[in-house]
């Protein structure tokens, strides 16, 4: 028996093991991703070609982008990458809801790969900050459910739904004007929430087609990909062929996901209200589900999906290699013992559930082996502290080794001239700092 649990323990270590070597990249999983799929070999194999590490991911509001922002996060450290951090007065958000700046970048944090926080989109300012050769990224959910699952998560912070009597989604929805205030304070988390976060008016008329399409051809401008969280691991292929990255670097665990009890089921009338509600979200998705799977037809389907189940299984065998051979259970945030790993509650109306490593992990894993697997499940706020605690040492030390050679104080990199039309955002709200997170079938 005993020597059956050596080989099981054994097993585990080696998987997180290959996932550490620098060199190893699941070559052999990357070999079955083009076996027999003549599209794909035009192309250069993405193990052969240099990764594009510069990133900016805009993440949108309960879409899996705290998932997204996970890959990120882990993808920047292990690449040695710098990642744009919010200033301390921005919490771990870039200011939101305000229209972002540069400003609100920690200069500890300078000059920068990736970005990934939540922010109110602004291109130009993004433009001056970025390097010049940046992919911008961002996910979308169908409006129907990423608005049940606002109603909810923001309940207590959205006076347009706190106002609703007996917190009645259908209440809300039968007159929305009645309870929405389009000034008011957190007012972007009940109406065309998708278009508010891409910088956009969020209470143009529905009826002002030609806006939605003038805003849907500037986000493929800008956007060189939009994934779409329903299908998030086709559209995680769809990014690794783009940036020419490997398997390991789009392995991931789901994040900020609400139990089940804390979720209202939708009928197909409801769900046509909140669409109508959110028409200009609803267009958005719309064309960006479309064109998803448009790249996925040229690309080739069947190699997609293949590529698809490789990455499923990965992770499978990933997550038994962390979790002491099974699959792990989620836990609330007060069943979760390591207060580093409690994913931030929104209220005590919605349970956010997340991970605890098992007790016993350390026993037989190597000190990496275990930070790989913590850095799997840490949740959004405890990872934005851990990195900005990091980068902050390097640029310290950093400063040092240049401060003797330095003949007067070191200087923000210079603005850069956008060359590109800026998309117009309407006037920002008022500020407000609040914890968010994401799903569809990974958030909440």
């Amino acid at each position: 028996m005993w020597r059956k649990k050596l080989f099981l323990l054994i097993a585990a270590i080696s998987t997180v093991s290959l996932l550490l070597h620098h060199g190893g990249h699941l070559s052999w999983t990357i070999d079955t991703f083009y076996h027999g799929c003549p599209s794909f070999h035009s192309h250069p194999v993405p193990s052969m070609k240099p990764k594009h590490t510069n990133v900016a991911f805009l993440k949108t509001h309960k879409t899996a982008s705290t998932t997204m922002q996970n890959v990120l996060f882990r993808f920047a450290e292990h690449n040695n990458l710098t990642v744009a951090l919010p200033v301390q007065s921005c919490g771990h958000q870039f200011c939101y809801p305000q229209s972002f700046s540069s400003h609100f970048v920690h200069p500890h944090t300078l000059p920068p790969n990736i970005i990934t926080s939540h922010m109110r989109f602004n291109k130009a300012e993004l433009q001056r900050l970025m390097p010049n050769d940046t992919m911008y990224i961002t996910i979308l959910r169908e409006p129907s459910s990423m608005f049940e699952s606002l109603f909810t998560y923001f309940h207590q912070y959205s006076q347009s739904f706190k106002r609703v009597p007996n917190d009645s989604l259908e209440a809300f929805l039968a007159d929305p004007w009645r309870y929405y205030r389009p000034k008011e304070k957190d007012s972007m988390y009940a109406h065309n929430t998708l278009a508010f976060d891409l910088g956009r008016d969020k209470d143009r008329p529905a009826t002002d087609a030609a806006y939605a399409l003038a805003f849907i051809e500037e986000v493929e401008q800008v956007f060189s990909l939009v994934m779409i969280s329903e299908y998030f691991d086709e559209s995680l292929v769809l990014l690794r062929h783009l940036l020419s990255w490997d398997l390991d670097d789009i392995l991931y665990f789901k994040h900020n996901m609400r139990t089940e009890s804390s979720k209202r089921s939708l009928t197909p009338g409801l769900a046509a209200k909140i669409r109508a509600w959110n028409s200009l979200d609803a267009r958005l998705y719309d064309h960006f589900n479309a064109s998803l799977w448009r790249q996925i037809e040229a690309l080739g389907p069947a190699c997609v999906a293949r590529e698809v189940r490789v990455l499923r299984q990965a992770q499978e065998r990933l997550m038994k290699s962390c979790f002491d051979g099974t699959v792990p259970l989620f836990r609330s945030a007060t069943q979760i013992k390591n207060k580093d790993l409690r994913p931030w509650q929104p209220s005590g109306k919605v349970d956010i559930i997340g991970y605890d490593l098992p007790t016993n992990l350390s026993r037989g894993y190597s000190n990496q082996a275990q930070e790989l697997c913590l850095k799997f499940i840490q949740p959004e706020i405890q990872y934005t502290q851990t990195l900005l605690r990091s980068q902050s040492l390097r640029y310290r030390r950093g400063h040092q080794l240049r401060a003797p050679q330095q003949t007067r104080p070191q200087q923000m990199q210079p603005i850069r001239k956008v060359q590109h039309n800026q998309m117009s955002p309407p006037a920002p709200g008022p500020a407000s700092v609040t914890g968010s997170a994401s799903n569809s079938k990974h958030s909440a």
